[in-house]
């Protein structure tokens, strides 16, 4: 008789359950529905103040890689000057003699 005592135990909980969850989600839905939509709101606002601050931070890197090419460019120029005055100098030093 212990079987089926167990048997019969576990088939009246999961009846109840399944009769019992609708009711009670229908029950707490007028709660549930405004906390969910708080949420979601939340979630929401998080979401773009998140991408506004990446846009921000996308800006910011363009703008460094943009210097940073801009002082390569003007060392390769100091660079190509000097290289230029340099040779200027040997020749003029050359044709002195």
């Amino acid at each position: 008789m212990g079987p089926n005592n167990e048997l019969m135990k576990g088939l009246a909980i999961g009846f109840g359950v399944a009769i019992l969850t609708p009711l009670v989600i229908a029950a707490l839905a007028p709660v549930l529905q405004p906390a969910a939509r708080s949420a979601l709101k939340a979630g929401i606002r998080v979401y773009e103040k998140g991408r506004e601050n990446l846009e921000l931070l996308g800006e910011t890197v363009d703008d460094v890689v943009a210097e940073v090419h801009e002082e390569m460019h003007d060392a390769a120029s100091a660079a190509e000057e000097v290289s230029e005055t340099v040779a200027d100098a040997s020749t003029d030093a050359g044709s002195v003699h």
